[in-house]
């Protein structure tokens, strides 16, 4: 057997991934607990009686189910609640410390007013009752103004009872300004919408596959659901699966796979073509499916055979000509092929070419809404209020065109552009926005560009954070109405990100609050009844928990003894009527509308003769690079090739530490086009050369001192490149530089 520099990283790192998979994660959990109990803020429990509670896990978009144990009032332990359909009894690190951010110090524990500059960390603290005034007068001021379409609204989702609320807020008060946080599901909801021509979420498969072909989907890095992810790559393991991750870097995901293949970072968009050339000029495809389900093929496959060719491919993606053809027909001859992209952990949109690409493929080997392939998964149709009865102020709002451009001409169909909010706001002398209220996000630490994004938000004259936690946004608000934590409050939670099956999942109350907090759900209903009108008029509810019962019907009893509700008659559509397009079947393309797949190079920003290297994010299971910042305990296994003390590393190829006349260990100052920090270099033969590689959820400026003032924050060092077939920010990274700190 020939060991050559790349298997043995392979081995190296794999090694390492393996072990996230066996019980040393779990020694080291036990450590990190026996060193979180020396904290002052940790009491011990006392003796009593044990009790156990299911409830829902929210800290990513996996959404697991759990079963907390308790001693009397009190949450002593956090597990997978077996049964569920998307862990059945697992759970991830960040879920197991859960009860840190229950208990932690990072907690915002009253509504607090800004007493200082913003940021200064000055606050007051004040009632409720004074908070939600405070917030009806400002909102009212600007209605009674003319002004409602200037009150604008982040929020972390758009799916469920509270999300839904938060909308019908904002419509019935009469502003189009909702945005959510962006994230890998925009563009692969734009993906179905343009080739199936369906509303949905996409659901994988992947239990069922057999061939799982990862553009830089981090399976075992925090994509989708970690816990399913886990068991379903120990699944392929015994049931003889394979998995090929292609991207640039030897991550987790990589190293345990069946084959990585290192590619030019930004065009694996034009690989997936690459294959399709060799699917169609071979007749790999499934032609049962191409002939008479699909449109638009004719096109494709004119566009891939003129374009794509293996040798033109492997000059763009610097794969070897053999390997891509190679990939092509072991991808086709598979029983249950399944591509799959997102980069990482799929918190960015990405590319909506790339999307189209990738799933142009599983429509050649036939798997769509098949078994082992990828479905698309309609929304639970379960939140029937009646319509809201808008009245003239709202009416007039609403005729505004939003801020982020989301819904216009240029981009129908995209429904939110949050990236584009901070330029739209940079770019007027006065904010467009008067107000912003934040939930379930943290704008100032994920968006790209952070230091332009806390500039433009300075604008805004008043700021609302609904932060359980002091977050970088919360830090820089003018007020703060504290939500409870997902272990103290209800909230259905609708099929999580990747699931094959609708689902609703209920968080539940495990503890009584533990400080001076409220539900987000019965805070908007308190400031629409105060508002009057038509506003209070459209929540008739006298609490968010009758709100949830009224709207969840039947499925509450369920719900309420079992933790979750899975439609088990849910089948995938036929191919007859799976696609609601104009032509009723798959579109590959779709000239009339203007939808053609293709590759066109992304420039990333700097130039080459200042920046020479290319800065790339990597994410990694044990650091939450979400809007929650990652607990005490999960910053306690991050290894010290990552963070050391206060120092971030970075990743840098042998040949190009060389290059510049750098070792292991060595201080760097890091610069792109948009800032600098200071790293340190960590030796690693697993990146391409010419790229450097930076760890995602460090850096932060708020929560505690576990956390605050490790590393640098990635989006301080990159900007956001519009995509310009959807306007979501395609940005995969930027230019940089390493010199003499």
């Amino acid at each position: 057997m020939k060991i050559d520099r790349r298997s043995f990283l392979s081995f190296l790192i794999g090694g390492a991934a393996g072990t996230t998979l066996s019980p040393l994660p779990w020694k080291l959990t036990d450590d990190s607990s026996i060193w979180s109990q020396m904290w002052p803020w940790t009491p011990v429990p006392e003796d009593g009686e044990i009790s156990y509670v299911n409830s829902t896990c929210t800290l990513c978009p996996g959404r697991c189910g759990i079963t907390v144990r308790k001693i009397e009032n009190r949450a002593i332990k956090i597990e997978g609640l077996k049964g569920h359909p998307v862990n059945d009894g697992g759970i991830c690190l960040l879920g197991l410390a859960g009860l840190q951010l229950l208990y932690g110090p990072t907690r915002v524990q009253t509504p607090l007013k800004r007493a200082g500059a913003r940021g200064s960390g000055h606050w007051q603290k004040i009632s409720w009752n004074e908070a939600i005034s405070e917030v009806v007068k400002q909102l009212g001021d600007l209605r009674a103004g003319g002004q409602p379409h200037t009150v604008g609204l982040i929020t972390g989702s758009d799916c469920g009872t509270v999300p839904g609320l938060l909308a019908r807020f904002m419509t019935v008060y009469g502003s189009p300004n909702m945005m959510r946080s962006p994230s890998m599901l925009d563009s692969y909801e734009l993906t179905l919408h343009l080739m199936q021509g369906v509303q949905a979420v996409p659901g994988f498969d992947l239990e069922n596959a057999d061939f799982i072909l990862s553009f830089g989907s981090g399976i075992i890095d925090g994509w989708g659901s970690p816990v399913r992810m886990f068991k379903a790559n120990s699944n392929w393991r015994r049931n003889g699966g394979k998995v090929i991750q292609v991207e640039p870097r030897l991550s987790n995901t990589a190293a345990k796979s069946d084959r990585w293949i290192p590619i030019k970072p930004g065009t694996e968009g034009a690989l997936a073509l690459g294959l399709a050339h060799v699917i169609i000029q071979e007749s790999l495809y499934r032609a049962d499916f191409v002939d008479k389900h699909s449109a638009g093929f004719d096109d494709f496959k004119q566009l891939v055979l003129d374009k794509y060719s293996p040798p033109e491919v492997a000059t763009i993606t610097d794969i070897d000509e053999k390997d891509i053809v190679g990939l092509a027909r072991d991808f086709a001859r598979a029983a249950k092929p399944l591509a799959i992209c997102g980069r990482g952990r799929g918190t960015l949109p990405g590319s909506l070419d790339e999307f189209t690409a990738v799933h142009a493929l599983n429509a050649l080997v036939g798997n769509i809404n098949q078994k082992g392939g990828v479905w698309a998964v309609p929304e639970i149709d379960y939140i029937n209020w009646p319509e809201v009865n808008m009245d003239a102020v709202a009416a007039a709002g609403m005729q505004n065109e939003r801020l982020d451009g989301a819904g216009s001409n240029m981009y129908p169909h995209t429904r939110y552009l949050l990236d584009r909010l901070p330029e739209a706001i940079a770019s007027k002398e006065t904010s467009p926005l008067q107000a912003l209220l934040v939930a379930g996000a943290n704008p100032l630490y994920t968006m790209p560009d952070s230091t332009a994004v806390k500039k433009a938000f300075d604008k805004i004259p008043f700021v609302v954070s609904f932060a359980s936690y002091m977050d970088e946004t919360a830090r820089h608000a003018d007020l703060i109405l504290p939500n409870h934590v997902y272990l103290e409050r209800y909230e259905d939670i609708p099929t999580p990100a990747g699931l094959q099956k609708p689902m609703i999942s209920l968080a539940r109350p495990v503890v009584a609050p533990q400080l001076n907090t409220k539900h987000l759900g019965d805070v908007i209903i308190c400031i629409a009844k105060a508002l009057g009108g038509n506003i209070a008029d459209a929540f008739p509810w006298s609490s968010y928990q009758t709100c949830l019962e009224v709207s969840l019907g039947d499925k509450w009893e369920s719900l309420h003894a079992k933790g979750f509700w899975l439609d088990q008659n849910f089948m995938a559509p036929a191919w007859e009527s799976s696609f609601e397009t104009a032509s009723r079947k798959f579109e590959f393309a779709n000239k009339a509308a203007g939808f053609m797949p293709g590759f066109t190079p992304l420039k990333i920003e700097g130039e080459e003769t200042s920046y020479p290297l290319v800065l790339i994010p990597y994410d990694s299971i044990q650091l939450a690079s979400g809007f929650i910042g990652a607990p005490p305990f999960a910053i306690k296994t991050v290894a010290d090739t990552v963070l050391k003390g206060k120092d971030v590393f970075v990743e840098l190829n042998s040949e190009t530490a060389g290059k510049y006349g750098l070792r292991e260990g060595q201080s760097t100052l890091l610069s792109t086009p948009r800032g600098q920090a200071k790293v340190k270099v960590h030796l690693f033969d697993g990146i391409k050369p010419g790229i450097v590689a930076l760890p995602r959820g460090l850096g932060h400026t708020a929560y505690d001192k576990f956390l605050a003032g490790k590393g640098i924050n990635f989006n301080e060092l990159i900007g956001p490149i519009e995509d310009p077939a959807s306007g979501l920010d395609a940005a995969w990274g930027i230019m940089a530089k390493l010199s003499r700190a």
